[in-house]
């Protein structure tokens, strides 16, 4: 049975709503139920921003929680409002290049992936977002990468269909980190 509740977080601009838009989208395209509540609130690009997914292979009854399966968390400042909100035995991915803190918390797994950097080497540096979504991929599994590669092809169109290859290299990386040093 599938029922996970994730958070990713981090400034706008820095693609956390993007990467819970992704998992949503590519669990719903594999059958099962997601919902995607995004959270703007009065931030702009710099501020924060943040997004909850909830994805079942029941239906979803009520998507907002208080407690998460996984965070992914791309900022110190999402760190602080949200590393306490991870139920007992969950995950925490952490973009290594930025968050500074540490997690404070012994009864949760925690994966520091280095993603700025990643993005970077892949040639595209800001697709921090895109290697953090292959390492949730990698560590929780349920969602196919081809999936995920679906929704990149169908998302960037137009002026941004240049950018499918390498998002595409990008998820793939974040995905090989994670099985590579964990």
């Amino acid at each position: 049975m599938v029922n996970d509740r994730i958070i990713v977080a981090g400034f706008g601009g820095q693609g956390a709503l993007r990467i819970g838009q992704m998992i949503a989208y590519a669990a719903i395209n594999q059958g099962l139920e997601a919902e995607w509540l995004p959270s703007y609130g009065a931030e702009m690009r710099g501020g924060t921003a943040n997004c909850s997914v909830t994805i079942t292979d029941d239906e979803v009854v009520y998507p907002m929680f208080d407690i998460a399966d996984c965070c992914i968390i791309m900022n110190d400042a999402s760190l602080d409002k949200f590393g306490g909100r991870i139920k007992e035995g969950g995950m925490l991915l952490l973009n290594s290049d930025i968050v500074t803190k540490e997690a404070g918390r012994t009864d949760i797994t925690i994966y520091n992936v280095p993603s700025d950097t990643i993005a970077e080497e892949g040639g595209n540096k800001r697709g921090s977002n895109m290697v953090l979504l292959g390492a949730y991929i990698a560590v929780k599994g349920g969602i196919e990468l081809e999936s995920i590669y679906d929704i990149i092809r169908h998302s960037f169109t137009g002026s941004k269909a240049k950018f499918v290859d390498s998002n595409i290299a990008l998820v793939k990386a974040g995905y090989d980190y994670i099985k590579e040093h964990y």
